[in-house]
Protein backbone atom coordinates (compact mmCIF):
# COMPACT_ATOMS: atom_id res chain seq x y z
CA UNK A 1 0.00 0.00 0.00
CA UNK A 2 1.26 3.21 -1.03
CA UNK A 3 0.80 6.05 1.77
CA UNK A 4 0.13 9.59 0.02
CA UNK A 5 -0.03 12.84 2.21
CA UNK A 6 -1.45 15.27 -0.41
CA UNK A 7 -3.94 14.68 -3.45
CA UNK A 8 -1.63 17.07 -4.95
CA UNK A 9 1.26 14.64 -4.36
CA UNK A 10 -1.04 12.07 -6.15
CA UNK A 11 0.06 10.56 -10.11
CA UNK A 12 -1.43 7.69 -12.21
CA UNK A 13 -2.42 7.29 -14.88
CA UNK A 14 -4.37 3.67 -14.12
CA UNK A 15 -7.80 3.95 -13.30
CA UNK A 16 -8.53 3.98 -9.76
CA UNK A 17 -11.79 2.82 -7.60
CA UNK A 18 -12.63 5.31 -4.77
CA UNK A 19 -13.75 5.80 -1.43
CA UNK A 20 -14.17 8.82 0.67
CA UNK A 21 -14.37 9.70 4.58
CA UNK A 22 -12.74 9.84 7.84
CA UNK A 23 -13.05 6.14 8.53
CA UNK A 24 -12.15 6.81 12.12
CA UNK A 25 -11.67 2.83 13.73
CA UNK A 26 -11.53 0.89 10.96
CA UNK A 27 -14.48 -0.83 12.29
CA UNK A 28 -16.67 -3.64 10.75
CA UNK A 29 -18.97 -1.48 8.66
CA UNK A 30 -16.13 0.60 7.57
CA UNK A 31 -14.61 -2.93 6.32
CA UNK A 32 -17.45 -3.95 4.81
CA UNK A 33 -17.25 -0.94 2.26
CA UNK A 34 -13.63 -1.23 2.35
CA UNK A 35 -13.55 -5.00 1.35
CA UNK A 36 -16.33 -4.26 -1.48
CA UNK A 37 -13.68 -1.52 -2.89
CA UNK A 38 -10.51 -3.59 -2.34
CA UNK A 39 -12.29 -6.79 -4.43
CA UNK A 40 -14.18 -4.93 -7.06
CA UNK A 41 -10.64 -3.21 -8.34
CA UNK A 42 -8.93 -6.70 -8.00
CA UNK A 43 -11.92 -8.01 -10.09
CA UNK A 44 -12.22 -4.69 -12.48
CA UNK A 45 -7.78 -4.89 -12.88
CA UNK A 46 -7.91 -1.20 -11.38
CA UNK A 47 -6.31 0.25 -8.21
CA UNK A 48 -7.83 1.02 -5.06
CA UNK A 49 -8.21 4.11 -2.98
CA UNK A 50 -9.37 5.20 0.02
CA UNK A 51 -9.17 9.43 0.33
CA UNK A 52 -9.52 10.51 4.07
CA UNK A 53 -9.08 13.84 5.31
CA UNK A 54 -6.60 15.14 8.95
CA UNK A 55 -7.09 16.34 10.88
CA UNK A 56 -10.88 15.60 10.90
CA UNK A 57 -12.93 17.76 9.84
CA UNK A 58 -14.82 18.65 12.56
CA UNK A 59 -11.76 20.08 14.23
CA UNK A 60 -11.07 22.35 11.58
CA UNK A 61 -14.58 23.59 10.57
CA UNK A 62 -16.20 23.44 14.32
CA UNK A 63 -12.91 23.82 16.63
CA UNK A 64 -13.68 20.72 18.23
CA UNK A 65 -10.70 19.93 20.16
CA UNK A 66 -12.72 17.57 22.21
CA UNK A 67 -13.31 14.76 19.64
CA UNK A 68 -11.71 11.62 20.70
CA UNK A 69 -10.69 9.38 17.55
CA UNK A 70 -9.96 5.75 18.03
CA UNK A 71 -7.06 6.02 15.60
CA UNK A 72 -4.51 7.61 14.92
CA UNK A 73 -3.35 8.38 10.75
CA UNK A 74 -0.57 5.20 11.89
CA UNK A 75 -2.40 2.82 13.10
CA UNK A 76 -5.56 3.38 10.52
CA UNK A 77 -2.60 3.23 8.08
CA UNK A 78 -1.63 -0.05 9.13
CA UNK A 79 -5.15 -1.92 9.41
CA UNK A 80 -5.61 -0.61 6.29
CA UNK A 81 -2.59 -2.62 5.13
CA UNK A 82 -3.28 -5.39 6.26
CA UNK A 83 -6.62 -5.25 3.96
CA UNK A 84 -4.62 -4.94 0.84
CA UNK A 85 -5.97 -1.45 -0.17
CA UNK A 86 -3.72 -0.07 -2.90
CA UNK A 87 -3.43 3.55 -1.89
CA UNK A 88 -4.43 5.70 1.18
CA UNK A 89 -4.73 9.47 0.88
CA UNK A 90 -4.31 11.70 3.70
CA UNK A 91 -5.41 14.96 2.58
CA UNK A 92 -4.57 17.74 4.94
CA UNK A 93 -8.66 19.05 5.70
CA UNK A 94 -8.51 22.78 5.70
CA UNK A 95 -11.14 25.32 5.51
CA UNK A 96 -9.58 26.52 2.17
CA UNK A 97 -9.80 22.98 1.21
CA UNK A 98 -13.97 22.95 2.99
CA UNK A 99 -14.74 25.33 0.61
CA UNK A 100 -14.40 23.48 -2.51
CA UNK A 101 -17.97 23.43 -4.60
CA UNK A 102 -19.13 20.07 -5.15
CA UNK A 103 -18.45 20.59 -8.91
CA UNK A 104 -14.49 21.49 -8.02
CA UNK A 105 -14.87 18.48 -5.77
CA UNK A 106 -15.60 16.07 -8.61
CA UNK A 107 -14.38 17.66 -11.85
CA UNK A 108 -11.01 18.59 -10.19
CA UNK A 109 -9.82 15.62 -7.19
CA UNK A 110 -12.23 12.57 -8.42
CA UNK A 111 -11.48 12.86 -12.28
CA UNK A 112 -8.82 15.04 -13.27
CA UNK A 113 -6.33 13.57 -9.99
CA UNK A 114 -7.37 10.37 -9.23
CA UNK A 115 -8.67 9.10 -12.62
CA UNK A 116 -12.01 8.04 -10.49
CA UNK A 117 -14.03 5.35 -12.60
CA UNK A 118 -16.07 4.26 -9.84
CA UNK A 119 -16.90 5.66 -6.41
CA UNK A 120 -18.38 3.71 -3.53
CA UNK A 121 -19.65 5.57 -1.17
CA UNK A 122 -21.73 5.12 2.57
CA UNK A 123 -25.48 5.52 2.57
CA UNK A 124 -26.34 9.61 2.84
CA UNK A 125 -23.06 10.85 2.04
CA UNK A 126 -22.59 14.50 1.58
CA UNK A 127 -19.50 16.64 0.56
CA UNK A 128 -18.24 20.01 -1.00
CA UNK A 129 -19.33 23.42 0.33
CA UNK A 130 -21.71 23.54 3.28
CA UNK A 131 -21.86 20.20 2.58
CA UNK A 132 -23.64 20.41 -0.91
CA UNK A 133 -23.41 17.49 -2.78
CA UNK A 134 -25.36 14.45 -2.08
CA UNK A 135 -26.04 10.90 -4.51
CA UNK A 136 -28.04 13.09 -6.58
CA UNK A 137 -25.36 15.31 -7.70
CA UNK A 138 -22.88 12.78 -8.24
CA UNK A 139 -24.57 10.42 -10.29
CA UNK A 140 -25.54 13.87 -12.55
CA UNK A 141 -21.67 14.37 -12.24
CA UNK A 142 -20.88 10.86 -12.80
CA UNK A 143 -22.73 10.99 -16.43
CA UNK A 144 -20.99 14.40 -17.82
CA UNK A 145 -17.43 12.98 -16.34
CA UNK A 146 -18.18 9.05 -17.07
CA UNK A 147 -17.53 7.34 -14.31
CA UNK A 148 -20.04 5.14 -11.92
CA UNK A 149 -20.99 5.89 -8.37
CA UNK A 150 -21.81 3.04 -6.06
CA UNK A 151 -23.71 3.82 -2.60
CA UNK A 152 -23.73 1.22 -0.13
CA UNK A 153 -27.52 0.58 0.82
CA UNK A 154 -28.87 2.33 4.28
CA UNK A 155 -30.45 -1.36 4.51
CA UNK A 156 -26.57 -2.83 4.79
CA UNK A 157 -25.17 -0.04 7.06
CA UNK A 158 -28.15 -0.67 9.26
CA UNK A 159 -27.38 -4.37 9.05
CA UNK A 160 -24.33 -3.78 10.58
CA UNK A 161 -25.59 -1.33 13.69
CA UNK A 162 -21.72 -0.26 14.39
CA UNK A 163 -20.86 3.30 14.34
CA UNK A 164 -17.60 5.14 15.58
CA UNK A 165 -19.67 7.15 17.95
CA UNK A 166 -20.93 4.06 19.65
CA UNK A 167 -17.33 2.52 19.65
CA UNK A 168 -16.29 5.67 21.64
CA UNK A 169 -19.00 5.26 24.21
CA UNK A 170 -18.38 1.85 24.62
CA UNK A 171 -14.57 2.44 25.49
CA UNK A 172 -15.55 5.18 28.01
CA UNK A 173 -17.75 3.40 29.45
CA UNK A 174 -15.74 0.57 29.85
CA UNK A 175 -17.70 -2.11 27.56
CA UNK A 176 -14.60 -3.37 25.78
CA UNK A 177 -16.35 -6.47 24.63
CA UNK A 178 -18.47 -4.48 22.40
CA UNK A 179 -16.36 -1.65 21.46
CA UNK A 180 -13.96 -5.00 21.05
CA UNK A 181 -16.86 -6.80 18.57
CA UNK A 182 -17.77 -3.61 16.41
CA UNK A 183 -14.16 -2.67 15.83
CA UNK A 184 -13.03 -6.51 14.38
CA UNK A 185 -10.23 -6.67 16.26
CA UNK A 186 -8.31 -5.18 19.77
CA UNK A 187 -8.52 -1.85 20.69
CA UNK A 188 -5.09 -0.21 20.47
CA UNK A 189 -3.21 2.30 22.02
CA UNK A 190 0.44 3.03 20.56
CA UNK A 191 2.76 5.16 22.66
CA UNK A 192 6.55 5.84 23.89
CA UNK A 193 7.62 3.91 27.17
CA UNK A 194 8.42 6.44 29.67
CA UNK A 195 9.94 6.91 33.39
CA UNK A 196 7.97 7.19 36.06
CA UNK A 197 7.74 6.52 40.17
CA UNK A 198 9.19 3.45 40.06
CA UNK A 199 6.92 2.26 42.60
CA UNK A 200 5.77 -0.84 40.99
CA UNK A 201 9.12 -2.29 40.44
CA UNK A 202 9.74 -2.23 44.81
CA UNK A 203 6.46 -3.72 45.10
CA UNK A 204 6.93 -6.86 42.38
CA UNK A 205 4.97 -5.17 39.81
CA UNK A 206 7.46 -3.40 37.37
CA UNK A 207 5.38 -1.56 34.85
CA UNK A 208 6.06 -0.05 31.60
CA UNK A 209 4.44 3.84 31.69
CA UNK A 210 3.39 4.49 28.32
CA UNK A 211 3.15 8.19 27.09
CA UNK A 212 0.60 8.59 24.40
CA UNK A 213 2.00 11.54 21.75
CA UNK A 214 -1.29 12.04 19.79
CA UNK A 215 -3.72 14.59 22.19
CA UNK A 216 -6.78 13.10 20.29
CA UNK A 217 -6.52 9.21 20.80
CA UNK A 218 -9.21 7.98 23.01
CA UNK A 219 -7.79 6.89 26.18
CA UNK A 220 -10.15 4.06 27.59
CA UNK A 221 -11.91 4.26 30.78
CA UNK A 222 -10.10 4.04 33.84
CA UNK A 223 -9.64 0.61 35.18
CA UNK A 224 -7.63 -2.38 34.86
CA UNK A 225 -7.47 -4.39 31.68
CA UNK A 226 -6.24 -7.47 30.17
CA UNK A 227 -3.75 -6.70 27.69
CA UNK A 228 -1.38 -8.28 25.23
CA UNK A 229 1.76 -6.60 22.82
CA UNK A 230 5.04 -8.01 20.59
CA UNK A 231 7.93 -7.21 21.53
CA UNK A 232 10.91 -8.31 19.28
CA UNK A 233 7.95 -10.70 17.86
CA UNK A 234 7.45 -12.32 20.83
CA UNK A 235 3.96 -12.31 22.39
CA UNK A 236 3.84 -10.56 26.15
CA UNK A 237 0.00 -10.69 28.32
CA UNK A 238 -0.25 -8.74 31.23
CA UNK A 239 -2.73 -6.60 32.93
CA UNK A 240 -2.84 -2.30 32.31
CA UNK A 241 -4.05 0.27 34.80
CA UNK A 242 -5.61 3.17 33.50
CA UNK A 243 -5.99 5.92 36.14
CA UNK A 244 -4.50 8.38 38.84
CA UNK A 245 -2.87 6.34 41.43
CA UNK A 246 -5.35 6.92 44.33
CA UNK A 247 -3.57 4.51 46.60
CA UNK A 248 -0.09 6.93 46.01
CA UNK A 249 -1.61 9.92 46.13
CA UNK A 250 -1.37 10.60 42.28
CA UNK A 251 -2.62 13.91 40.66
CA UNK A 252 -2.18 12.50 37.13
CA UNK A 253 -3.68 10.39 34.97
CA UNK A 254 -1.10 7.59 34.49
CA UNK A 255 -0.87 3.88 31.53
CA UNK A 256 1.04 1.67 33.02
CA UNK A 257 1.37 -2.01 31.63
CA UNK A 258 2.64 -5.13 33.65
CA UNK A 259 3.42 -8.10 31.62
CA UNK A 260 3.87 -11.37 32.95
CA UNK A 261 7.04 -13.04 32.59
CA UNK A 262 8.82 -10.27 30.93
CA UNK A 263 12.49 -8.18 32.93
CA UNK A 264 13.60 -5.71 29.61
CA UNK A 265 14.47 -2.48 29.69
CA UNK A 266 12.25 -0.72 27.62
CA UNK A 267 12.46 2.78 28.11
CA UNK A 268 12.49 5.08 25.07
CA UNK A 269 10.80 2.21 23.04
CA UNK A 270 7.53 2.64 21.00
CA UNK A 271 5.01 -0.17 22.00
CA UNK A 272 1.49 -1.02 21.11
CA UNK A 273 -0.59 -2.42 23.75
CA UNK A 274 -4.03 -4.83 22.81
CA UNK A 275 -6.98 -4.70 24.80
CA UNK A 276 -8.22 -7.65 25.99
CA UNK A 277 -10.72 -7.64 29.22
CA UNK A 278 -11.97 -4.88 31.32
CA UNK A 279 -11.20 -6.66 34.58
CA UNK A 280 -12.41 -4.22 37.28
CA UNK A 281 -12.76 0.01 37.72
CA UNK A 282 -9.97 1.45 39.47
CA UNK A 283 -9.68 1.68 43.61
CA UNK A 284 -7.94 3.63 46.24
CA UNK A 285 -6.47 1.43 48.61
CA UNK A 286 -6.06 1.88 52.50
CA UNK A 287 -2.75 0.62 51.83
CA UNK A 288 0.39 -0.50 49.68
CA UNK A 289 0.19 -3.67 51.21
CA UNK A 290 -3.60 -4.05 50.33
CA UNK A 291 -2.69 -2.58 46.51
CA UNK A 292 -0.52 -5.65 46.33
CA UNK A 293 -2.77 -8.31 47.59
CA UNK A 294 -5.09 -6.96 44.60
CA UNK A 295 -2.66 -6.86 41.92
CA UNK A 296 -1.71 -10.69 42.76
CA UNK A 297 -5.85 -11.17 42.40
CA UNK A 298 -5.43 -9.24 39.36
CA UNK A 299 -2.84 -11.37 37.70
CA UNK A 300 -4.35 -14.63 38.81
CA UNK A 301 -7.54 -13.42 37.28
CA UNK A 302 -6.07 -12.45 34.15
CA UNK A 303 -4.18 -15.75 33.52
CA UNK A 304 -7.20 -17.55 34.50
CA UNK A 305 -9.29 -15.59 31.72
CA UNK A 306 -6.34 -15.92 29.36
CA UNK A 307 -6.13 -19.86 29.74
CA UNK A 308 -10.23 -19.78 29.27
CA UNK A 309 -9.87 -17.37 25.97
CA UNK A 310 -6.90 -18.29 23.83
CA UNK A 311 -6.11 -15.46 22.21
Amino acid sequence: MKIIRSITAFNSSEKTIVTIGTFDGIHIGHQKILKDLIKTAKKEGKKSVLLTFFPHPRMVLQKDNKILLLNTIEEKSGLLEKMGLDYLIIHPFSKEFSRLTALDFVRDILVNKLNTSRLIIGYDHHFGKNREGNIHQLKEYSLLYDFKVEEIPAQDIDDVSVSSTKIRTALKEGNLKTANNYLGYHYMLNGTVVSGKKLGGTIGFPTANLEIKEPYKLIPKTGVYIIKTHINTVLYTGIMNIGFNPTVLGKHQTIEAHLFDFNEDLYGKEIMIEFIYFLREEHKFKSIEELVVQLNIDKENAISYLSNNPL
